[in-house]
């Protein structure tokens, strides 16, 4: 009976040191993930101004599709990694404040250049906005400095071309940004 009792005592002290032990360390870790980066606020940032920055005579409708062009360097107008991160970022927050988007990248009628992503030139907007329904085009490019990053967004109403709302906004040119270029050492 004594070896039985033992037992019993031996293995309620492990459950009882597993359960404290899954338990502190469930609630140590429950935090969700916080990077430092200020890539992801600064652009839904962006997107929040651009939003706020609709005329009222040139209201978009949440409804109709927006569809997200990948962000081009200024210089060449050639997408990059980076380019295309944050017009994922910016599509998100478009669609978190409750705007209908356009994916492009699952659509085979865009033609999606490799190493590019989704191009607008002013030529193609018009066909490719009347194919996906679209109102609006979210375009931007970026360009760099030693220290900075230069962006500006803008949506572009596709049946004037005219730009309805535009935003400009600066990052530092970091080592973490300066690693999304595909081969532009910094």
């Amino acid at each position: 009976m004594r070896p039985i009792m033992r037992l019993v005592l031996i293995l309620s002290l492990i459950l009882l040191c597993t359960a404290c032990s899954t338990t502190l360390w469930s609630q140590s870790n429950a935090r969700p993930f916080k990077s430092n980066s200020q890539l992801v606020a600064s652009s839904h940032h962006a997107v929040t101004k651009l939003l706020a920055g609709i005329p009222a005579d040139h209201p978009l409708d949440p409804k109709k599709p927006i569809i997200v062009a990948s962000l081009v360097n200024i210089d060449d107008l050639s997408s990059s990694r980076l380019g295309r991160l944050i017009s994922e970022q910016l599509m998100t927050r478009l669609v978190e404040s409750g705007y209908t988007v356009t994916e492009l990248k699952l659509r085979e009628s865009i033609y999606i250049r490799h190493k590019e992503g989704e191009l607008m030139l002013s030529r193609e907007i018009p066909e490719i906005s009347r194919k996906h329904a679209a109102q609006a085009v979210l375009v931007g490019t970026y360009a760099t400095s030693i220290n900075t990053l230069y962006l500006t967004i803008k949506l572009v109403g596709v049946a004037d071309n005219q730009v309805i709302s535009s935003y400009d906004y600066v990052m530092p040119m970091d080592t973490e940004i300066r690693s999304f270029f595909w081969s532009k050492p910094m």
